[in-house]
Formats: C-alpha cells, structure tokens, sequence
C-alpha cells in the first residue's frame, strides 16, 4: 500500500522529531499527545528547527512552509486510526505502549500499519497485543531525527513482507538508511551502544577515570564525536537504564547488568540534559561533571 498520512502518537524528543521529517518528505501529519502544552511546544520547536535547516540553506523557504501545514495536533488518540501508518513514539514502557494500542485498534483502517519506535522492547510481544500482528513492526529512529541518517526496520514473527516494504518506502523517501533488525532485544544499535556506555559509567563507579578523563578518553583515543557520559545525558538516564534492564532481563546474561551508580543517578532523577542534571550539572552556561 501507498502511505500518505501518518499519525505520531507522542510529541516529544522523539515525536517532534518523526513529524519535522515526515512532514519536510510530504507526508500528512496527525500528531498525538496527553498534553496540548506538550503539542504547542513540539509544533514551536519543529517550526525552529525548520527555519535553522532554511537559514543554512538545506531545506527551500517555499518548502519549510508547506510542511508546516502538513502538520495537525490532536488529544485525540482515535483520530490517528484515519491515517495509512501509525508510529507510536510514546514513552520507553511497555505499559504505556500496550494501553496506546490497545485504545487505538478500534479506531483503525482494516489497512493502517501500526509501528513502534522502541529502542528495546519485544515487536513480536507489543504485535500480539494488537489485532492487526502482520501489520506491525519496529520503526526505530535515532535521535536527533532531522540529522541522523539510520533507521531500524524490525520485523516480528508476524510481519508480512507488504508491510516491511511499506515502511521501506517510507524510509527511503525520507533520505535516510535502513537498517533490518531481528527482534532481539535492544536489536543492533543499542545492543551494541548500550553496554558501552553502561561499562563507562562502571568505569566511574569503580574510580578507573572521572567523568571528564572517560568522556575525553573515549572522544581522543577512539574518535567518538561525543563521550560515553555525555552521550548518555544526551538519551537520557532513564532510557538508558531501560534499554539495559530489556538486555539484562531478555538475554539473562549478566555483562548486561545495569551499573548500580546509573541506577542511583535515576532514583535521583538526574536523567541528563532534559532535567539539567545527569553526569554532568547544565545548569550553568557550560556543562560542570557532577563526579
């Protein structure tokens, strides 16, 4: 099936993002949030965005506006079973997600593909919850959407190949890559990127390196554009705390055992930049490491 309009359920770091390139590639949009604070910001932030890609010549005027208008915002989850494809981008819980489409399905097109932007949770557990399990797969984004070029693509046991060429067509015509992944958890990204960053903060806790000497290590000896910390603060201590519990928990090996001081950072709440503390302290006009 050809997909037109595509309904963002969530609009936050992850959602505004999804909807600033689907709606750039010409794509109708429906974003959907609890909160019509958290749309009217996500809509603001996204018309920056734009315009910073326009004044650094990437996206044409004519362009940025008429993406804007492909744009709507709803409180109303049902109006997003309307649209051709569904890419829930809500929360790292598979709570949340599970009650997202459980109260969407009765709302659907026999035809609409329900995705899920998880970094780590089950596609084929979240697909069984749904009536719809061969129309359903792992549509995973990195973050910053606008810039980062790689998509996951992940098929559950369930998903029929229609709707895996499908989400292709709507990767390719964003201008990004796809990446095919089997439904293991964490899949290939933070499979791979999540345990290292999980031995950095180990590499704290032990007193190997403080929080500068670790980010600077890996940033100088090994060329990473960010440190491990940083880069953590950046996704967020929760969600990092989160991918590693699906890893420790889905594989039961214990290299994937969540360091004890990440833990404590997030009983804290100091989840990184979104809450201004993390590994290190922005409040300030530079970044302070807070160990």
């Amino acid at each position: 099936m050809e997909i037109k309009s595509v309904g963002v359920v969530g609009a936050g770091q992850m959602g505004n993002g999804i909807a600033h390139v689907l709606a750039l590639a010409g794509y109708d949009v429906v974003m959907n949030d609890v909160s019509q604070e958290n749309l009217n910001a996500a809509v603001s932030l996204i018309k920056r965005n734009i315009d910073r890609q326009v004044s650094r010549g990437k996206v044409e005027e004519d362009a940025a506006a008429e993406a804007m208008t492909r744009i709507s915002t709803t409180l109303a989850l049902p109006e997003l079973g309307q649209t051709d494809l569904v890419i829930e981008a809500a929360t790292e819980r598979e709570t949340v997600k599970i009650a997202i489409f459980e109260d969407l399905v009765p709302h659907l097109k026999p035809n609409t593909i329900l995705t899920s932007n998880t970094s780590s949770i089950s596609i084929t557990r979240l697909a069984s919850r749904t009536d719809r399990p061969e129309k359903f797969m792992g549509f995973h984004f990195m973050n910053p959407v606008p810039v980062m070029q790689l998509v996951e693509l992940i098929r559950g046991i369930a998903t029929d190949e229609s709707t895996f060429k499908a989400c292709l067509a709507v990767v390719e015509k964003l201008g990004k890559t796809a990446a095919s992944a089997e439904d293991f958890p964490a899949f290939i990204v933070n499979r791979i990127l999540m345990p290292m960053i999980n031995e950095a903060v180990y590499t704290l806790y032990e007193g190997v390196g403080s929080v500068k000497s670790i980010d600077e290590s890996l940033k100088l000896g090994a060329n990473h554009p960010m440190g491990p910390l940083e880069l953590a603060d950046f996704i967020g201590l929760d969600t990092c705390l989160a991918i590693m519990n699906v890893l420790h928990d889905g594989l039961a090996d214990t290299k994937y055992r969540p360091c004890p001081l990440l833990t404590k950072y997030v009983e804290a709440g100091w989840l990184g930049r979104k809450t201004q503390r993390g590994f290190y302290d922005y409040r300030g006009e530079v970044p302070v490491p807070t160990r």
